[in-house]
Formats: structure tokens, C-alpha cells, sequence
């Protein structure tokens, strides 16, 4: 059983109770933002939590077990609270959440309800909803390396050893047009082969998304230039003229680290680990049939 502290016990056996609730954010940027359901803005720990946001959450539930429990908070998308283009831009992806018990007439006395941190956001006609999950939630996520038939490392890290700033993986571009929130066409990256930024990244330098960065989905060739389709919309819509750099991407295979990096001996997957063919394999005349390869 958890002890309340003695004020807000006290508060409680009064038969008349101002309590309220309150909900402090910490993004990924390290912003701290506060709000509360009561009619007006509360200061609790140098935070103030901001009223007005039509922010609310749903039913504090817990259970047994690593499983989502489904609380939620939510509210409208407006300037004083959480914008749309926050949002996209994967400031709040992640962002840990106190849940707090408030006594607005004294916002001092407080209990901290719940810890977590914010999950699959979902947003329309002007409002999110963001999904809350608790600290456990981290024991249901993988730990360490996985053995798999693909590379474990990031392009360029120091596992992979693959300097990114080297020109043949590195280039400076600029839009040329918008053909979508995800996709642009760009002009700077004619000596390129089609793919070499795949799963590479992207990284605004000028225009009103200085700054933003995101992984880069696929690369084509278009009939007047290059064509990159991204994985997360800007904050702000692009613009011709808007200046980036961009670096290579991998796939993971070994017949990429192979072939085009030349990288063999830092690869740091197990290509010839047998796949699930082996648990099918089948006798067959002659050549073929299943023998647990793993496609490099």
C-alpha cells in the first residue's frame, strides 16, 4: 500500500477535496512541459503546468505483465500546448510522462501517480491522443545483439568503420521541387547511382527546417533529377531552393557490405547461419531444394 503524504492524507480525510490532475513532459530535446485539467495554470517544481490545453487523460489503469494497459492522455493541437509540427517531428517519440495528484489550492501537496513514457501517438481533425506506457515496458524490448542473418551495425558507426564524410557517401543537394510531404525531387546528386542514399539520412541546412534530419526511405532517378522519398514528414513543408546534405545508406546484406563498401571484415551479422529453409529441408534429385541458405 503506498503512504500518502501527510497533507495531502489530511486533504483527503477533509470530506472536501481540490485535487486535480497534472502531467509534466519531458521531450527528447529536453523541453519540460506541464499540464493540468484544473481551470487555471499550476506551479509544481518550477513547472508550470498550463491550463486552458484541453489536455485530459483516461482512466489510470495497471496490470500484471509487460502488456500496453491503454491509458492515455490527450487533448487539442494548439500553439500553447502540442503543435502538429512537434509532433511530426518525433519530439514527443519516447518522451517520458509524470502523471501528478494535485491539490490546487495548494499545488505544493502532490503525489506522483505513474512514470512512463509516451508511445504510438495518434493525431486528426485537430487533436491527439498519445498512448502511455509504463517503465516495464522497457524489460519487453531486445537487449543486446541478435543473432540474424543481417548486419547489427549502423552505417558508419565505429562497429562498421565506414567513414560517412568521405565524398563517395556524402553529397550536398538542394530541392529542386516537392512532390509530396515525403518526397522531393533534388539537383546535386547526378553522380550517384540510383539507391546509394536508401536508408541513408538527410539533413536540412536551410529553409524553415534547418536542423531536421530523417532517414531517407529510397533513392531513384527521375527524369529531371533525383528523386528521395522519406520516412517522416518535415515539421514545415519544404521548399524549392532548401539546402541539405545527405550520407549513404545499407541495407544490412553481406553482399552490400561485400560488393559495394568493401567491407567484409567488420560486417557484423552471420550471413551463413541457417535460415528456416533447414527446418523444411526436403531430399531432392539432383540440384536445388531447400538447404537452409541464407540469401546474402
Amino acid at each position: 500500500m503506498r503512504a500518502l503524504p501527510l497533507a495531502l492524507q489530511s486533504a483527503l480525510d477533509s470530506g472536501a477535496t481540490t485535487l486535480c490532475h497534472g502531467w509534466r513532459v519531458t521531450r527528447r530535446d529536453g523541453r519540460v512541459q506541464g499540464f493540468t485539467d484544473h481551470d487555471r495554470d499550476l506551479v509544481l517544481a518550477g513547472v508550470t503546468f498550463r491550463a486552458g490545453t484541453i489536455v485530459a487523460g483516461s482512466e489510470n489503469a495497471l496490470a500484471q505483465g509487460l502488456g500496453v494497459t491503454g491509458m492515455e492522455f490527450g487533448g487539442a493541437l494548439c500553439d500553447a500546448a502540442l503543435t502538429e509540427d512537434d509532433l511530426a517531428a518525433g519530439y514527443y517519440d519516447g518522451a517520458a510522462v509524470d502523471l501528478f495528484l494535485i491539490d490546487w489550492s495548494d499545488p505544493a501537496v502532490s503525489l506522483l501517480l505513474r512514470r512512463g513514457t509516451i508511445g504510438e501517438v495518434r493525431r486528426a481533425d485537430g487533436a491527439f491522443a498519445a498512448e502511455l506506457r509504463s517503465l516495464s515496458d522497457a524489460l519487453n524490448q531486445s537487449r543486446g545483439r541478435v543473432f540474424a542473418g543481417g548486419c547489427d551495425a549502423d552505417l558508419g558507426d565505429a562497429r562498421c568503420g565506414i567513414d560517412l564524410a568521405a565524398p563517395a557517401h556524402r553529397a550536398t543537394a538542394a530541392v529542386v521541387a516537392v512532390e509530396g510531404p515525403l518526397r522531393l525531387l533534388a539537383a546535386g546528386l547526378d553522380g550517384f547511382a540510383p539507391g546509394t542514399f536508401s536508408e541513408g539520412r538527410i539533413s536540412f541546412t536551410s529553409g524553415a527546417d534547418a536542423g531536421f534530419s530523417v532517414e531517407v526511405k529510397s533513392h531513384a532517378a527521375g527524369p529531371s533529377g533525383a528523386v528521395l522519398q522519406l520516412w517522416q514528414r518535415p515539421p514545415s513543408p519544404l521548399a524549392p531552393g532548401d539546402a541539405f546534405t545527405v550520407t549513404a545508406g545499407c541495407d544490412k546484406r553481406f553482399s552490400t557490405c561485400r560488393d559495394r563498401f568493401a567491407n567484409t571484415a567488420n560486417f557484423r551479422g552471420f550471413p551463413h547461419m541457417p535460415g528456416n529453409d533447414l527446418v523444411l529441408a526436403i531430399a531432392v534429385p539432383g540440384e536445388g531444394g531447400h538447404d537452409g541458405a541464407v540469401p546474402s
